[in-house]
Order: C-alpha cells, then structure tokens, then sequence
C-alpha cells in the first residue's frame, strides 16, 4: 500500500477505535451511575462530550485525506 493510501487509513482506522472505546466507556459509566455514583458517571460524560465535539472535524479530515 502506498504511503499516500496508507496514512488516512491507519487514521481512519484510529477514529473508529476512538468510537469504539467511547461506547464502550459510556457503557460503564452508565452501570457506575446505576450503582449510585453520579459525580463520576457525570465526570466520564464530560470527558466524552469532549470526543463527541472532536469527531465531526476528524471525520471530515479523513474523509479529505482519503478523497485527496
């Protein structure tokens, strides 16, 4: 695979791993807030929001990269 190829997939691939551990990690926030410990569950989400605010600009950098 060239270089040109290859850079906006390993991306690609490390922005769906970024998605996957964030469902992930919201899945335990919501079993740490079942288990009465709101602050921390509260915590995690903000952490995510963070992500969440961040993946649309990384979306479209690699699909520009990849289009390119």
């Amino acid at each position: 695979m060239p270089t040109n190829d290859l850079i906006p997939s390993l991306l690609y691939r490390l922005n769906e791993n970024q998605i996957a551990i964030a469902a992930a990690v919201e899945e335990l926030a919501l079993c740490v807030d079942k288990l009465g410990h709101a602050t921390v569950a509260d915590n995690v989400r903000g952490a995510l929001a963070t992500l969440d605010l961040n993946l649309a600009h990384i979306t479209r950098g690699i699909a520009d990269l990849m289009n390119d």
